[in-house]
């Protein structure tokens, strides 16, 4: 139950907002705090924080407050228990941070792996004859067809069938040179 000397020393003065709330503090804060850890489970930091951002309210409320009221402890508490529910609401709308530990462990893929398999095609493309480069240019980079290769080059098209296969052949071989293999 507040103490009469608040009510009606509130009433007589009408004191600023951080005056009001200093009292509102002195006089509620343990109180307050004991029901806000029911609220919190026991978590200490949380029913601090509650606390603190319910005095905060009362501040900004300093003018509405009833200074006629047997308790103010009703209202503060009320306020308390709707912050609660908006955290425990907010916490549940997005996941649960999990840090930087599963990270350190996920697997990255080396690209440096990437760079070194496409400089070693682009060394073997070159050893290839100007025709068999222009082939495989043509079907395989390009992804035309035999026939599209053929009206692109302005050759019949057995001739790129069999500029394509020998190509291939002679790519393959250039690979394995260079230590890549099937």
């Amino acid at each position: 139950m507040a103490k009469p000397r608040l009510r009606h020393w509130l009433r007589r003065v009408r004191p600023d907002p951080e005056t009001v709330v200093s009292a509102l503090y002195r006089q509620y804060h343990r109180p307050l705090l004991s029901f806000v850890m029911r609220l919190t489970s026991g978590d200490r930091q949380w029913a601090e924080d509650v606390v603190q951002e319910t005095m905060i309210r009362a501040w900004r409320s300093a003018e509405q407050l009833d200074p006629e009221a047997a308790s103010l402890m009703p209202w503060l508490a009320t306020v308390a228990r709707r912050i609660v529910i908006d955290d425990r609401r907010r916490r549940d709308a997005r996941p649960q941070e999990q840090g930087d530990g599963p990270l350190e462990h996920m697997p990255v893929p080396d690209e440096m792996e990437q760079l070194l398999h496409q400089v070693v095609v682009s060394e073997a493309l070159k050893a290839l004859s100007p025709a068999h480069r222009e082939i495989l240019n043509e079907t395989i980079l390009r992804d035309r067809s035999v026939n599209e290769a053929a009206q692109a080059l302005g050759i019949p098209v057995g001739t790129v069938k069999s500029r394509v296969y020998y190509a291939v052949r002679a790519l393959r071989v250039a690979l394995e040179e260079r230590g890549v293999t099937a």
